[in-house]
Formats: structure tokens, C-alpha cells, sequence
């Protein structure tokens, strides 16, 4: 994608925006329809049947509620995550509107939700939202950026493709973490970066750990760093390795998992613990005792009156305590080194702060809107991930045409080429074996196996029963010819293949004889149907069955997947898009297990080169050696 202008980039993202609000409403109206009649659940947008369990206030006086479903039943599995906007409303008036909030925390059996109001009701449903909020923060963002001049001005022309970015000579440092040469020289070359720098990180390969040596030297310079990431879970990486190595990080926004290490970090606790917030807790509880007071039914001729001046007498209160809490939260990130948020940044709490780097970590899951609210504060800007894996995730199929689907920084390294970016080789996760296919079809036969790794087995691992014969690294089960066919989810769209997941049930029961732990195990299924039904028949306590990208950024010592499709007429569906598939692979460290159909797969040729690769490996096995196919 090259443009002439700016104002022909912007003007098809906004094009693009547009699109995506469209087909986000479409979705969500679709969802409401058919929960009238089928499990509103299924779609994975939708929870049901929940109560108020517990309530809690948070920064600026937001509601925190928990929600929960009867006798502490498990929560679905879901798309609702820590920061997912979502309607909350009353399961006992389905034509109100419902209010809108964030997902703030996510258990197996709670979901926390912030909201602006209390919510009325004895039951009530969570359903995803369309992220408007976001999107019209991305279109200011825009805004601004297509009339920034100076520096900005050059910094987004860099970014969008229409200057060359420069570089100074390298520097040398004294790492303070202990990095591999080409570790080393990707932060070197980062850092010589005076616009933008792109850092390449293949599966395993240390990314993360090179991000925060690279943030810990810019703060040793004496420079103030803005770390982002497009999800929570992705912020929360980022702290974790940030926080060892710089003295003071402020976590803004919604953690997905706050270890108590990190905890002391995010900016709801730091604020929490300065001395001027107890005065604030007890205002907020002062305007509280009025409202409760103000709600109270009473006959005396001028309680109407009294009932409005409590409820001003604690509006006006709230409205102080805001202002004193606004005032510490301000302190508190102008004395950070480095602030951690998502894209989705609070104009309102960041202010006008500018720093003089940002980083956007999984850059290559973030379309090219997202990125300019971050880039806008930048002095200069590094953008790391792996293009080879997921994807932005785009809902109106008409601009994943178009182009939406092409993060900025697969855009950049198709541009500019070695000019721009370096990548990481070395990699710290997978037997030698496991990374060769993914290594040759995605990343030119560059990565290296580090000796810890290169050929550690199964057997390696401590409390492992004793076999004759070591377990197989890798191997592809054909099914083809066997009659495993897939099929369509009962009252559903999605697929599933009963015979694959008895496959899947019996290998997993088989590592977990050898004495394999459920949590150093995963199993990953492209399709929901398949995860619905592989977990209901795997209820191991540890033990994971997830879709893809559930496991983006993870590893499992064991990883077995199921392919599912299995078709007369090859239809392959959303596995074309094969950056999932290496995903799924290059999660494995011990051994790999692949379950799919040769005959339907195999008409992609990126299937059919698999199938090939685990046969020239000695890898490969049909379901018939098995007598009851």
C-alpha cells in the first residue's frame, strides 16, 4: 500500500473506520436477533443470568461490579476480556438500552465491569460492544496527526511511507540484561533510530526481554518513555519485564493480570497509596452517605427539597474529591521514567505529555489507526512484534480486503526492506524440530535453536514415566479417506469434528498417563465448536483448550491441534490464512501432534507442503494404522 499524501492516507483510513463501525453494529444486531431464539451465549459475545455480587469504587469514582452467575457456576467461554467495551443490561427489560462500561478484571467464574452508574436490576447480561469510544478516539488521533507541523509533521511522514527514515551511527552500551549478539545489535540499532525503528521478533526469540533492555537504556539517558501494546495482556508482558530494570513504571488502564510484584505499579494503587487519597476516600464516602440518605422515603412537607439539596450536596462533594484525585494522579505520572498503557490512551488523563520514545510492543496486531494517538507524543518510535503471526483483527471483511488487515509495521518492512528493521534469530523455545517448517516457510531459514533447547525432550522433564521408545517430537495424523468428517455445530455456524476430538481426547489422556502436568499442555482448535466440544469432554483441572488466539504470546510444553476441516470439496476456510496456523505450531517447546484431513488441506499449497515436510521427517501417520478408522 503506498500513498501520494497525507491526505489520501488518511482519508481511506477514515474510509476504513467508517466500514468497521458499520459492520461491528451489523454483528452486534445480528447477535441480538438470534438470541432470541437459540443460546445467546454461543456467539461468545453475549454472558447471561448474572447477578450482583460485589461492588467496589475505583479511579474517578467509577462503579466496579462483579457480576456472577448463580451458585458459582463457570463463566462460557467468551470474547469479553479485561478492556472490552461492553452494554450492560437489565435480562428482565430487553428493550432498554443498558449502559455502557469496561471489562476492568476477568476470573473462570466472575467478570468485573466499570461503569459510570450504578446498574438496576436483579439480572442482567454483558454483551460485547461496538468500541465507538475507541474508534473516535482514533479518528482525533487522525485528526491531529493530518495537521501536525515540525517534527511531528516529519515523524508521520516517516510513518506513513512518504520520507526515508534516518539513522545515526550506533552506540555502544553496557547491557544490564544478558542479551545474544543479535539481540544486542537490535537494540543498538534501535535506539540510533532519530524517526522510527522496527523490531522483528519470531517465535521464542526474546522480544520482550530485548523491548525492556532497550526502554531500561533510554531511561538511563535520561529519557521519558511511553510503552505500548494493543491489548492489556500485551501491556502487562511489557511491565513485567520493565519493571526490574527501570525505577519508577505507572501502569494506566485495565491490567489483564496484575501479579502482586506488579501490583504497586499501576497508577489505581499508586494513587491509592499517596497520603492526600485518604481524604479523597473519605469525601467519595461522604457523598455516598448523603445519597443513601437522600434515597430514604419520607413524608415531611419539605423532603422533596431536602432529597435535591443531599443529592447537590454530594454531587458537589464527588465533584471536589475528583479534582484532588485528578491533581495526585497528575503527580504521579509526571514522576514516571516509563508509562505503560494500551493504543486506546486517555486523552484526558495524559494530557499533553509528549516523551521522547515510544514503543508499541505486538505492533503487528495494530491497524493503522491505532497507532496514531501514540505516535503523536513520540519523539521518535519503535514498533516490535512478528508479522508472521496474528494479524489485526478487522470485522468488515470489505476493508481486511482493502488493506485495514496490514499492520504499519508489515506495511514498513514491505516498503523499506533491511533499511528499517532487524530481527531477532536466536530462539529460547522449541526443539529443533518443531521450528524447522515455520523457520523455512516464514522466516527465510534464519532462526537458530539454542543449545538449552535445540533437542530437549519430553522425557527431559522431571516426574516423565519411563518408555522404551522416547515420544515423537513431531507428528501430522492424516485422516483422509476415514470418514472424519467435519460438521456443523448443532444451532450453530461454527464446525467441529466429533471423531478429531476423540483423537485429541485420547493423545492428551495418554501425556497426562505419562505423567505430563494439565498445565504444561495445550489444546488449540481453530474453530469455537470444536473448543466447546473438546472441553466438555477434557474437564482437567490446568488443562487448556483454546482457539488461537488465546495462545498468542504463550508456550506449552506439549501442544496438540486439530485442524477440523474435513470436506468433499477442500474447503479450507479461515485456515488460508496460514500466520494462525504458525501460531499454533510455534507454541510447542517438547512435542507437536497435528490432527487434519491431507485430502482437504492439502489443495492449499502451504498444507500440502506441510503434509510433505512431516513425511520427508519420518513425522507422518494415517488414522487407519490405528484399526478403527
Amino acid at each position: 500500500m503506498n500513498w501520494a499524501t497525507p491526505e489520501s492516507y488518511f482519508e481511506q483510513l477514515e474510509r476504513w473506520l467508517a466500514m468497521e463501525g458499520e459492520a461491528e453494529r451489523e454483528r452486534m444486531a445480528q447477535r441480538r436477533r438470534e438470541s432470541r431464539s437459540g443460546d445467546p451465549e454461543r456467539s461468545g459475545e453475549t454472558i447471561i443470568n448474572l447477578r450482583r455480587v460485589d461492588s467496589r469504587t475505583g479511579l474517578a469514582g467509577r462503579d466496579l461490579i462483579d457480576f456472577a452467575k448463580p451458585a458459582g457456576e463457570p463463566l462460557p467461554m467468551s470474547r469479553l476480556k479485561v478492556g472490552s467495551p461492553v452494554v450492560v443490561s437489565d435480562e428482565d427489560r430487553p428493550d432498554e438500552a443498558g449502559q455502557s462500561g469496561v471489562v476492568s478484571r476477568r476470573s473462570s467464574t466472575a467478570i468485573e465491569v466499570a461503569l459510570d452508574d450504578w446498574p438496576q436490576g436483579k439480572r442482567f447480561r454483558i454483551d460485547l460492544a461496538p468500541d465507538e469510544s475507541t474508534r473516535l478516539r482514533q479518528l482525533g488521533g487522525m485528526a491531529r496527526a493530518r495537521m501536525a507541523n515540525g517534527a511531528v509533521r516529519r515523524l508521520r511522514d516517516v510513518l506513513i511511507g512518504l520520507e526515508e527514515p534516518r539513522f545515526d551511527p550506533p552506540k555502544s552500551y553496557d547491557f544490564a540484561t544478558r542479551l545474544n549478539a543479535p539481540q544486542q545489535e537490535a537494540v543498538r540499532f534501535a535506539l540510533s533510530a532519530r524517526d522510527i525503528a522496527v523490531l522483528h521478533g519470531p517465535p521464542g526469540t526474546g522480544k520482550t526481554t530485548t523491548l525492556a533492555e532497550l526502554i531500561a537504556q533510554a531511561v538511563r539517558a535520561g529519557q521519558r518513555v511511553l510503552a505500548c501494546a494493543p491489548s492489556n495482556t500485551g501491556v502487562d508482558n511489557l511491565l513485567e519485564k520493565i519493571v526490574p530494570l527501570v525505577p519508577s513504571v505507572v501502569r494506566v488502564g485495565h491490567p489483564a493480570r496484575v501479579f502482586e510484584a506488579l501490583r504497586g505499579h499501576t497508577l489505581d494503587e499508586l494513587v491509592d497509596s499517596d497520603e492526600s487519597s485518604a481524604i479523597v476516600r473519605d469525601m467519595y464516602r461522604e457523598a455516598e452517605s448523603l445519597m443513601r440518605s437522600a434515597s430514604k422515603p419520607s413524608r415531611a412537607r419539605n423532603s422533596y427539597q431536602r432529597k435535591n439539596d443531599l443529592y447537590q450536596e454530594a454531587k458537589e462533594l464527588r465533584r471536589h474529591a475528583r479534582q484532588l484525585e485528578r491533581h495526585i494522579v497528575q503527580q504521579v505520572l509526571s514522576g514516571a521514567d516509563v508509562v505503560c498503557t494500551t493504543l486506546t490512551i486517555d486523552e484526558d488523563l495524559l494530557g499533553e505529555r509528549r516523551f521522547d520514545l515510544v514503543v508499541i510492543d505486538e505492533a503487528c496486531q495494530s491497524a493503522e489507526p491505532a497507532i496514531w494517538q501514540a505516535a503523536l507524543r513520540a519523539e521518535r518510535i519503535i514498533l516490535a512484534g512478528d508479522h508472521c503471526q496474528l494479524p489485526p483483527t478487522v470485522v468488515s471483511a470489505e476493508a481486511a480486503r482493502e488493506g485495514l488487515a496490514v499492520s504499519p509495521m508489515e506495511r514498513l518492512i514491505a516498503q523499506r526492506g533491511d533499511d528499517v528493521f532487524r530481527r531477532l534469530i536466536v530462539q529460547y523455545r522449541m526443539h529443533e524440530a518443531i521450528m524447522q517448517f515455520s523457520n523455512e516457510r516464514f522466516y527465510d531459514g534464519d532462526l537458530v535453536a539454542d543449545e538449552t533447547v535445540r533437542t530437549h525432550r519430553l522425557e527431559d522433564l522431571p516426574d516423565i514415566s519411563p518408555v522404551d521408545d522416547p515420544h515423537p517430537v513431531i507428528e501430522f495424523w492424516d485422516t483422509a479417506g476415514a470418514g472424519w468428517e467435519e460438521e456443523l455445530e448443532p444451532d450453530g455456524l461454527s464446525k467441529r469434528n466429533p471423531r478429531e476430538a476423540r483423537w485429541i481426547v485420547e493423545q492428551t489422556q495418554a501425556f497426562l498417563a505419562a505423567g505430563v502436568e494439565p498445565s504444561q499442555i495445550a489444546v488449540i482448535a481453530p474453530y469455537a465448536a470444536q473448543v466447546r466440544l473438546l472441553r466438555n469432554r477434557l474437564q482437567v483441572s490446568g488443562l487448556e483448550v483454546d482457539t488461537v488466539d488465546g495462545f498468542q504470546g504463550r508456550e506449552k510444553e506439549v501442544v496438540i491441534i486439530t485442524f477440523v476441516r474435513s470436506n468433499a470439496i477442500g474447503e479450507i476456510g479461515f485456515l488460508a490464512d496460514t500466520r494462525r496456523t504458525n501460531v499454533a505450531m510455534t507454541r510447542a517447546r517438547r512435542v507437536l501432534r497435528m490432527i487434519g484431513d491431507s485430502a482437504t488441506l492439502g489443495g492449499d499449497p502451504f498444507y500440502a507442503a506441510l503434509v510433505e515436510h512431516f513425511q520427508q521427517a519420518g513425522a507422518y501417520r494415517s488414522v487407519w494404522e490405528l484399526g478403527d478408522a
